[in-house]
């Protein structure tokens, strides 16, 4: 089993994903070469360590090689995985704070909105070229995307090349973890299953495993018994849509609001999101990186007055301090790279990030039979009332004739009608990357629900490409 990891010398997705692959008695049982990628050399060493230090830990008969070439890793492999960002906390402080100051009314920048346009644009160049050099060297892997905006991404490579593509994310298990709390359940007794798109989903049934209980009629009345306060940035925006639309929604406020115009008034962190004085120049001329709070929850209580070593640095969110020691990385507080080190001995404790890949490649590579909660694939009725081929997100089984996406009830109308007009800027905005097109841009960023004028969406156009000429396809016509 040959599995190739791009992106690995990250510190949170390459030892993860590494510990992850060992881990699995499936894909280990008769050897595994693991490969790592990326295009700084300066990880791939301490992540090549500390995949020797599992495999000799686990005792798995595992070849381990690092390369910055990816045609040099590509050949026979079963999988590649991917997960890949371009200068990270840099351009997202852009992303979040240049459409604001062109008046777009944008909570995030991650994936959804204006910001999200831009974002997918930076990283589709690299995941086409990754797919493509598969094309060549092995075209019968299949390609596992983490990269986010995962949809507009995973869309991008399903439609322009012909390598099996499917986009992994864990967001619905935070709308589960959210629904667990209001009915005060252990988040495993909860079998919910959502469709719609990543980071706009919507549960189509949540029933209780152990008994068969329905419990969305419980889940009414206890939402609206709870207080509205309590974990207000995360969840409140799911409540109210709940209450509006009929489904409980996810992942959370920051993902879901994205798409939505008037999502601001039940997010109170956007305004500290990046936070900076503008006075004092803009991050990205100053090259002083702001801290990125992912939400009010997330920001530390013990904050020192002076923080040290803050000065071109973003603070890490609760997810990645977590998924750091998870994968026994030492993360000292305030820093955006941490050395990836061996396990600091036997004691440490090895544990599953709980990702989906190694179950989903147990079930193709290995012929396991396993349910997943969510994946990312080309629309082939899956859900009904969205575009054929839209990349829609769906539970799913894997076992050894391949990967069987569940098709799901019609969600309602108006929910439909959200994700339409998602769906439609995703496809516009792969039409402006493969025509080079500034103008299908534009006519992607016209539809989204933020844009209030033409000459905003203009002047944002125009703004993000002088900024980020260096990282952005060039957009002529």
């Amino acid at each position: 089993m040959k599995i190739v990891l791009v992106g690995a010398g990250s510190r949170e997705f390459g030892p993860a994903t590494i510990r992850d692959l060992l881990l699995s008695d499936p894909l280990c049982d008769n050897g595994i070469e693991i490969a790592l990628v990326d295009t700084d050399p300066s990880g791939l060493p301490r992540t090549h360590a500390y995949a020797e230090s599992v495999a000799a830990r686990l005792q798995r008969p595992a070849t381990i090689s690092h390369t910055t070439h990816l045609s040099t890793a590509l050949p026979n492999a079963d999988a590649v995985i991917v997960a890949i960002e371009i200068n990270r906390y840099f351009y997202w402080a852009q992303d979040f704070h240049v459409p604001r100051a062109f008046g777009f009314r944008q909570i995030y920048g991650e994936n959804g909105g204006p910001g999200g346009l831009f974002h997918a644009l930076r990283n589709m160049g690299p995941t086409v070229d990754i797919a493509r050099a598969m094309e060549v060297h092995c075209p019968d892997a299949w390609l596992i995307n983490y990269t986010n905006p995962l949809t507009k991404l995973c869309e991008a490579a399903t439609r322009l090349t012909d390598i099996r593509v499917v986009g992994l994310c864990h967001g619905v298990f935070h709308g589960i973890e959210q629904m667990a709390r209001i009915l005060e359940l252990p988040p495993d007794r909860l079998d919910a299953r959502a469709s719609g798109l990543n980071h706009f989903t919507w549960f189509d049934t949540v029933t209780d495993h152990e008994t068969g209980e329905d419990l969305y009629p419980r889940l009414r009345e206890r939402e609206r018994a709870a207080d509205w306060l309590h974990d207000w940035d995360e969840i409140a925006l799911s409540r109210i849509l709940f209450r509006v639309f009929g489904r409980f929604p996810s992942p959370g406020a920051n993902h879901i609001g994205e798409y939505i115009r008037w999502a601001g008034d039940f997010l109170a962190s956007s305004a500290i999101q990046f936070f900076y004085d503008p006075a004092e120049g803009h991050p990205w001329e100053t090259g002083e990186v702001p801290t990125w709070i992912y939400n009010l929850g997330d920001h530390p209580t013990d904050t020192p007055l002076f923080p040290e070593r803050r000065r071109g640095r973003a603070r890490d969110t609760r997810e990645e301090r977590e998924a750091a020691r998870a994968a026994g990385v030492d993360q000292p507080s305030g820093s955006s790279q941490a050395d990836v080190s061996p396990e600091s001995g036997p004691s440490t404790p090895l544990t599953p990030s709980g990702e989906l890949a190694i179950p989903l490649l147990e079930g193709v590579l290995c012929g396991e039979e396993r349910y997943l909660d969510a994946v990312n694939v080309p629309n082939a009725g899956n859900v009904p009332g969205l575009a054929r081929c839209a990349v829609v997100e769906v539970p799913a089984t894997v076992d050894e004739s391949g990967l069987h996406p569940f098709t799901m009830d019609p969600l309602p109308e108006a929910i439909l009608a959200l994700l339409r007009t998602q769906t439609s800027i995703n496809r516009l905005l792969v039409d402006a990357f493969r025509d080079r097109s500034r103008h299908t841009l534009l006519q992607a960023l016209l539809l989204d629900p933020t844009t209030e004028s033409y000459r905003q969406a203009v002047g944002l156009v125009n703004e993000m490409c002088r900024l980020q000429e260096d990282v952005l396809p060039r957009l002529d016509r």
